[in-house]
């Protein structure tokens, strides 16, 4: 009798930036996703900014290739084109996710890029800085429903059973969009009274919620507080499926977080509520 036993196939991926590699990391992810049958081992390497930089992550590169027989793929966000000619002399695969766009830009807009790193998240910017704090500071603030009094001031506020990712994706937004966001939990006192509480009636235009199937609702509990009412599936089950009741009869949009990055629920957020944002 014959086990098979084939693991998915392994591909080292770098993602090299003069900055600190977060557009870079998120737009390689986004590519990436659409290769789910292959597993890939991500090094990401920030603040590449001098030769010597570059040459180490050459070694690096090559090393990989040794080791897994297969050429490394490595996404750059480079402004200095230097540094990917430089890196073309490695045995990786390079892929400049900005080169492209920064061409046909100077072609088409008939000027040339100023080749600076850090333009889109300068600190000089001091009132998109400042917004982008205070956006932050109020989601903190305004977290899990501690807080009601002020829903008016929200750009937006996120609802949903705990653990639905309404935390993460509410500081999400305010760290990226510059929204102040807050968030609301719903729990077995919402569904027992039957209704939502006022002060989310009273801003019911800003409400957006998030559902999630109750097996992953399950996992994530069970992490938290393992064999408790809170966590069991039962409970999952039931929260979720009130919840939903809640929206339809509320005309509350929502998405499923089941399934999506944070980055892909904001992004759809924004587009469904229609926001005005800030690119910091």
């Amino acid at each position: 009798m014959t086990t098979t036993n084939q693991s998915l196939p392994m591909r080292s991926v770098y993602i090299l930036s003069d900055r600190t590699g977060v557009t870079a990391g998120t737009m390689s992810h986004t590519l990436l996703s659409q290769f789910p049958n292959i597993t890939f081992e991500r090094h990401t390497i920030p603040f590449v900014d001098a030769d010597d930089k570059v040459k180490s992550c050459i070694r690096q590169i090559n090393s990989s290739h040794k080791k897994d027989k297969v050429a490394p793929l490595v996404f750059t966000s480079f402004t200095d084109n230097d540094f990917n000619d430089e890196l073309k002399k490695s045995e990786g695969i390079i892929i400049d996710l900005f080169g492209p766009f920064i061409n046909d830009l100077e072609k088409h807009l008939h000027s040339d890029s100023s080749h600076k790193s850090g333009q889109a998240h300068g600190i000089n910017k001091e009132h998109d800085y400042m917004h982008r704090i205070d956006a932050i500071n109020f989601s903190m603030k305004y977290d899990d429903g501690v807080r009601m009094e002020d829903y008016q001031e929200a750009d937006l506020i996120l609802i949903g059973v705990s653990r639905a990712g309404k935390t993460p994706t509410s500081l999400y937004m305010a760290l990226h969009y510059g929204l102040h966001t807050a968030n609301y939990p719903l729990a077995d006192d919402d569904f027992e009274k039957g209704e939502i509480p006022r002060a989310l009636l009273d801003a019911r235009k800003k409400l957006f919620a998030l559902t999630i199937d109750p097996a992953q609702l399950h996992k994530i509990r069970e992490q938290r507080r393992p064999n408790s009412p809170y966590s069991s599936l039962q409970q999952c089950r039931r929260e979720v499926m009130q919840a939903q009741q809640f929206y339809k009869r509320y005309r509350i949009p929502f998405a499923d977080s089941t399934a999506m990055s944070i980055e892909e629920l904001a992004s759809f957020i924004v587009h469904r509520m229609n926001l005005e944002v800030s690119y910091l």
